[in-house]
């Protein structure tokens, strides 16, 4: 037996991996959300998400694709930047694959002209075209910046034919400004802060409900805890309820009080023992 059947779970609640079934709409996520669809909705062109460590960016990024994938009119792609050595040409070329370019060529003009020809296309089909960026601190080249405004150039008198919306830590500014004439064509910009306890309380039930739970196993002194030494970010609330459950069900607790949080604190070397 798992700690999953022992409460009554039918998947595991707090997994790390950014789950999109499991995003939690707390009122900041909300409200960011709001700004963001505003900004592609008018196609503004460049819109920023900032966010510490562990904040639940790369979900929200799953979240806004699946949301505007189901909308027809919308043409969406996410591109999850893994490392910080890419060039000007590799993302060029990829935003204009993952945008229905077909033409692969390596050519910088012929990659301009055939998306530069689609996104007219998709405009005459009243489409909003939107690449999501996640882990855009990882965008540091001067030469990737000066894509990305060229990119945003792209327009008709009073719209862009290209909508960004940068997922990143506070450092993706920093690289931004490389380029100050893209940096001050930010239209919207939002910082995901800290769960306050309110939030923590609904998040963790919330995943639970979404993993089948019907109760929820922590008490109230024990999500306090838990609020203090995650700091109110989702990724660490996640991980201190993952061994928590697992602590519980290893002593045989259906009920998950401030000893076995302290226990986890201590084993992961968030409380001094």
């Amino acid at each position: 037996m798992d700690y999953e059947s022992f409460f009554g779970f039918k998947e595991k609640p707090f997994s790390t991996s950014p789950d999109e079934r499991f995003y939690y709409d707390s009122p900041q996520h909300s409200k960011a959300m709001q700004k963001i669809l505003h900004g592609v909705e008018n196609r503004l062109g460049l819109s920023l998400v900032v966010a510490d460590i562990g904040m639940g960016k790369t979900t929200m990024a799953r979240r806004m694709l699946n949301m505007l994938a189901s909308d027809d009119s919308y043409e969406v792609s996410l591109l999850v930047i893994i490392h910080p050595d890419i060039t000007a040409g590799w993302f060029l070329r990829k935003i204009s694959l993952q945008l229905g370019v077909t033409d692969k060529s390596d050519d910088r003009e012929k990659i301009i002209t055939g998306l530069y020809n689609k996104l007219q296309e998709y405009h005459d089909q009243k489409k909003r075209v939107v690449a999501l960026i996640d882990e855009g601190n990882m965008l540091r080249g001067k030469d990737t910046m000066e894509e990305i405004r060229g990119l945003l150039n792209i327009e008709t008198q009073s719209q862009h034919l290209l909508n960004f919306v940068l997922f990143g830590l506070p450092e993706m500014e920093v690289n931004l400004k490389q380029d100050e004439a893209l940096y001050q064509r930010t239209a919207i910009r939002t910082t995901l802060m800290p769960l306050d306890l309110k939030s923590v309380k609904a998040y963790i039930s919330h995943r639970i409900k979404v993993a089948g739970g019907k109760e929820l196993p922590f008490t109230s002194e024990s999500l306090e805890l838990i609020h203090t030494y995650s700091g109110g970010k989702p990724r660490m609330i996640n991980i201190i309820c993952e061994n928590s459950m697992l602590e519980a069900f290893l002593e045989k607790k259906k009920e998950i009080d401030t000893k076995i949080i302290q226990v986890v604190l201590e084993d992961l070397a968030l409380l001094e023992s």
